[in-house]
């Protein structure tokens, strides 16, 4: 075997054995998506070294153990910047790693903070509010309707049919319910109530490019337009994921992706979530710097099979892209 590669990751049945709710578990991988990813690096000739999560990690760096490369996608546990965790481990010990860097996994995560830096490098984003306590929930002056969700989740978590807000007494209500269940703030939004889709990209900087982009459409059978925490559950059965004919719209969409993912510094690889307003433009979402590789239920993996690249292939331009950033021999 070639290059040894270690593998940082969050397991789902290790968390859901110490006691945390399906939910609270719900943006970490399964084993199906940990060996998926190990036999795609075998594949193309790489060594690897299973190290987990990371608690784990610490203990084997303090330990003495070192790779050349570790692929992370490990989520964390707790707090805004707990994505942050393991690239922070990372660099204080010096060892390279796959995607983005500790700045930009913590900035991304906070939708709040993505969307003033999108907005910032002049990209069409809804405005938006952030809650912070209930006393701010009479401060909101935005158009109806509003969206809410909590600031720093993925998955869909927090996100329900009732997620649309369309009176105050709707944007109280959520607003209380959120910020009594997930314990941080809630983002409010302006509604976009047009198409949604999610991009694709690989690359770092000037070499970054979209890979793809599929259409996101709830099924009859989600009960609601809304992209929820059941829905992306329950994705086989709810939701519809189209290829995007070529045109104008399609290209609006993968510019504003390509250049949300530059300006937010993503590395290696990522996810843009898009959404089109009242007026027919394109809008930013949020980023995923740290993109779900479960095979065939996560959207890169199936981005990429609708673009006819394999998952290996994937796998191994994440690798390559790594490489090239940390000016390393990537062959196997």
């Amino acid at each position: 075997m070639g290059l040894a590669i270690g593998l940082v990751y969050d397991l789902r049945k290790d968390y859901l054995a110490e006691g945390y709710t399906a939910e609270q578990v719900a943006e970490f991988d399964s084993e199906e998506t940990i060996d998926a990813i190990d036999a795609a690096l075998r594949s193309l000739g790489y060594a690897t070294d299973r190290i987990g999560n990371a608690r784990a990690l610490c203990a084997a760096l303090v330990a003495g153990r070192r790779w050349p490369l570790v692929f992370n996608f490990a989520e964390g546990l707790a707090g805004r910047s707990r994505e942050a965790q393991v690239p922070c481990l990372l660099e204080l010990y010096g060892v390279g790693y796959t995607f983005s860097d500790p700045l930009v996994c913590a900035a991304t995560l906070d939708k709040a903070v993505a969307k003033r830096l999108a907005r910032d490098a002049g990209l069409a984003t809804p405005r938006f509010q952030v809650v912070r306590e209930e006393a701010e929930i009479a401060a909101v002056g935005l158009e109806y309707p509003l969206f809410a969700k909590p600031v720093a989740e993925g998955t869909g978590k927090g996100i329900t049919a009732r997620s649309r807000l369309e009176t105050p007494e709707d944007l109280a209500a959520a607003c209380r319910d959120l910020l009594r269940r997930f314990a941080q703030p809630v983002l409010v939004e302006e509604f976009l109530p047009g198409r949604e889709f999610t991009v694709g990209v690989l690359g770092t900087g000037a070499e970054a490019c979209v890979l793809g982009t599929i259409e996101i459409a709830l099924r009859p059978e989600a009960g609601s337009a809304i992209y929820s925490y059941e829905t992306k559950e329950r994705c086989e059965q709810l939701v519809s994921y189209a290829r995007v004919a070529p045109g104008p719209l399609r290209r609006e969409v993968e510019d504003l992706a390509l250049e949300s993912y530059r300006a937010l510094e993503c590395r290696d690889a990522g996810r843009v979530d898009v959404r089109v307003d009242r007026r027919g433009r394109p809008a930013f979402m949020e980023v995923n710097p740290l993109p779900g590789l479960h095979p065939t239920h996560s959207d890169l993996p199936m981005i990429a099979t609708q673009e006819g690249m394999a998952y290996a292939e994937l796998v191994g331009a994440i690798v390559r892209s790594a490489a090239r950033r940390l000016g390393m021999a990537h062959e196997a």
